[in-house]
């Protein structure tokens, strides 16, 4: 018998990212428009698995989903043992022109979830010209904390299991359960401290109150969508962000949490497909 393969290719590419060389992992499909996907904190580019191995979307785009240094495959930069991971704004957006860059992608759309929406927020801020259109999932300008980062680095407690425990409840209850165990199974294998990291961008850094103010549909289209069962960034947040970006386009999805494309991926194409239409004819503007 013929060996059943999925379409996505894994390579890895080299890249300074603020004059420090890395080695990053991405997987990619399609061909087309580039859509660069950013996975949620503490977690790797397997969430965009369904999205890569989807027709309707690759077909008229080209998916790449690279992993975050630290993360997944991509190994962390020379040293990195003796430093502690904290990644801020700066990191996080110069991480993401840098890989842009190296592919060399015109253009490209970007789609974040969690602290991917929240930086895909801050380069609609500070880079929208350098993007066809920005899509931000589970993303608002800030979330007060509801957990306590203490319990994500210790000695005593089992990093992965309780990474994978805190967000276990960021899942909406219609998700099937392959899909929501395959969603905890990604956190249980994060680095060490990784996750914690991640979070100080989302919990200190990345606070972008009063600067969403400044972003300009004009040059860029930006979507938001966020799942009604999300309880980290919710609804109202989304909802409140949008409210202060003349001309976003904000919607909530029904059955859906935090992270909608991994932990049921046919719903979320209900909503996803159609905003990647209006962004490939430009009936989105």
């Amino acid at each position: 018998m013929a060996p059943v393969l999925d379409p996505m290719i894994g390579r890895y590419v080299r890249l300074d990212i603020d004059g420090t060389p890395h080695r990053i992992y991405f997987e990619e499909a399609g061909q087309g428009i580039p859509l660069v996907c950013l996975h949620t904190a503490g977690a790797d580019n397997r969430q965009f698995r369904h999205l890569l191995a989807d027709p309707e979307i690759t077909s008229r785009y080209r998916v790449l989903a690279f992993d975050l240094p630290w993360h997944g495959k991509s190994t962390p930069p020379d040293g990195w043992e003796k430093t502690e991971y904290r990644l801020t704004t700066a990191s996080y957006t110069a991480a993401i022109r840098a890989f842009c860059q190296a592919m060399e992608l015109e253009k490209p759309v970007v789609m974040g979830c969690s602290i991917g929406g929240r930086i895909v927020l801050n380069l609609a801020i500070a880079h929208a010209a350098e993007f066809r259109a920005l899509v931000a999932l589970e993303a608002a300008d800030f979330q007060q904390p509801w957990y306590d980062t203490s319990w994500l680095h210790r000695p005593d407690v089992h990093g992965g299991e309780v990474c994978a425990a805190l967000i276990s409840g960021l899942i909406a209850p219609q998700s099937p359960p392959v899909s929501r165990h395959e969603t905890l199974w990604m956190y249980m294998q994060g680095g060490p401290g990784i996750f914690k990291g991640d979070l100080y961008f989302y919990r200190v850094d990345g606070d972008l109150r009063e600067k969403v103010k400044t972003i300009d549909t004009g040059i860029c289209p930006l979507y938001l969508l966020t799942g009604e069962y999300d309880f980290s960034c919710t609804a109202e947040d989304t909802l409140r962000t949008a409210a202060q970006i003349p001309g976003a386009q904000v919607q909530v999805m029904k059955e859906l949490g935090h992270f909608p494309m991994s932990e049921n991926p046919a719903k979320f194409s209900e909503y996803i497909l159609p905003v990647l239409e209006k962004i490939a004819t430009g009936s989105g503007r």
